[in-house]
């Protein structure tokens, strides 16, 4: 067989963790340093690797009831070559040290075992759809892999420049800043969907770290309805979109 297509040969590299193509992630393993990936993402894998179910504790298992938010892994072990995908969405691994990761469990596709995770309640109200009032944090030494749709803009927050995200858009930051949920509209419009200008809720950001925002929003558009009832109308809660998309490429 003959084709362009053949052109696309396993990338060779000495890094553990390193990128196939901008949508797949390639991880080695040496027997010795387990990693936790998002269920049914890989795509491929060469050697001798096996694939567990990671085991949820009853408090994690209750704390996902509770909040909505919780990662759904598998263990990948043994020896050889892990090739990782989900949706076509784009990759990139981030190094988590001192400062730790807050990130939506949605984003998240593959992580070093040696780290700790743990829902976290962030500053928010209400159950707006994006942003909602929990979140993953991830702490310790070790690599994480998150996906995006399409190409992100990482943002520096410093003492003197705050930033402030579309609550929709964003995707991690550091964990260590402070954040405040606000509105760009007033009154009663805020609870129309984005209210009148089409902008509503926001994250703002204090301190000194980095903000993830990728170029695709969480919320279909402008008046769609999803679910049923006020809340989906709203974006709210459960019946909103984030509650009602959980698998497709907003997720």
């Amino acid at each position: 067989m003959q084709s362009p297509i053949f052109a696309y040969n396993e990338q060779q590299s000495q890094e553990r963790w390193s990128l196939q193509n901008k949508q797949m992630l390639r991880v080695a393993l040496e027997g010795h340093d387990d990693i936790l990936a998002r269920k049914g993402t890989m795509v491929a894998y060469q050697g001798m690797v096996e694939f567990d179910a990671e085991v949820q504790g009853g408090g994690r298992r209750r704390e996902r009831v509770r909040t909505g938010e919780g990662l759904d892994l598998m263990r990948c072990h043994g020896q050889g070559t892990v090739y990782f995908a989900n949706l076509a969405q784009q990759v990139h691994v981030v190094d988590v040290d001192h400062e730790g990761l807050t990130v939506d469990s949605a984003y998240v596709l593959a992580m070093d075992s040696s780290l700790h995770h743990e829902v976290i309640a962030v500053d928010s109200l209400y159950g707006i759809s994006g942003s909602g009032k929990y979140q993953i944090n991830i702490t310790g030494r070790g690599k994480v892999a998150l996906m995006t749709s399409g190409v992100p803009l990482s943002m520096n927050v410093t003492p003197d420049t705050y930033v402030n995200c579309d609550a929709d858009a964003i995707v991690a930051w550091s964990t260590g800043l402070r954040v405040q949920m606000q509105a760009q509209t007033h009154s009663t419009g805020v609870w129309r969907r984005r209210g009148s200008t089409g902008e509503g809720w926001e994250l703002s950001f204090m301190g000194q770290g980095h903000v993830l925002v990728q170029p695709s929003e969480l919320l279909p558009p402008q008046n769609a309805r999803i679910g049923s009832g006020p809340a989906a109308q709203y974006g709210v809660g459960g019946q909103g979109a984030h509650g009602q998309n959980q698998n497709n490429v907003w997720s």
